[in-house]
């Protein structure tokens, strides 16, 4: 299986997500992708990192949206191929209308960098089957703009239809006010689209593969990949 991980001016995540692939999913290959190409190398899966795409400039993702390459990311995730992004990555996915809402400044006007729990709400293919409904995960957050937003109508679709895939919790898996500090609409840290095949995820699971770091439970994400993947 080959995983594809793009990398757009100010991508620094994109060596940890390549490195997760490769050390983390037995018999994977995870391959570069530069933005300014239109050639997926025959990927089975994209991943789109976090960091800084083009300094952040206009609003996070904006014109990464817009990279040659997304053409291509656009057309594999019609066409039901596995898309993740992750922080900037996911912001990315919204401004690219792959997924809904947006990105905007978390409510402490501050950029946040910390353990995060989060509480699993599907454990489906292709990027959650390794874990368990109701699981409380914990994977590092890093973003100033990690606060989901969208319009009620949105936000209860999203609620009716089962793609909210993460929330912010505490130890327990309590879904607080307090452990949700960025501000996000309904504690909402992951969606995915109606097909199930393009997540966005605010967390950073490629920080969370060693327990010396402080958690492995980014593990399970790609575990959860390589098993879609995998040949039957």
């Amino acid at each position: 299986m080959k995983v594809g991980v793009v990398t757009f001016p100010g991508s620094n995540c994109d060596y940890d997500c390549h490195r997760a692939v490769q050390d983390g999913v037995e018999g994977a290959e995870a391959v570069y992708l530069w933005h300014k190409e239109h050639d997926l190398q025959g990927v089975d899966a994209v991943l789109l990192p976090g960091g800084f795409s083009y300094g952040d400039y206009l609003r996070c993702g904006a014109i990464a949206a817009h990279s040659p390459i997304m053409r291509e990311v656009k057309a594999f995730a019609d066409a039901g191929g596995p898309v993740a992004g992750i922080c900037n990555g996911f912001q990315i996915l919204c401004e690219a209308g792959l997924l809904p809402g947006a990105l905007i400044r978390n409510r402490t006007l501050k950029f946040i960098s910390r353990p995060a729990f989060l509480c699993v709400e599907q454990a489906e293919a292709p990027f959650t089957s390794a874990y368990a409904v109701g699981d409380v995960l914990t994977i590092p957050v890093a973003h100033g703009e990690g606060c989901y937003s969208a319009d009620d109508a949105t936000l209860d679709e999203l609620e009716a239809t089962g793609r909210v895939v993460f929330r912010y919790c505490d130890a327990d898996g309590n879904v607080t006010a307090e452990a949700n500090r960025n501000g996000s609409a309904r504690g909402i840290a992951g969606i995915r689209n109606a097909a199930g095949n393009v997540l966005g995820l605010m967390p950073h699971p490629e920080r969370a593969m060693d327990a010396l770091l402080g958690s492995a439970d980014g593990a399970g994400f790609f575990r959860s990949l390589a098993g879609h993947l995998a040949p039957t």
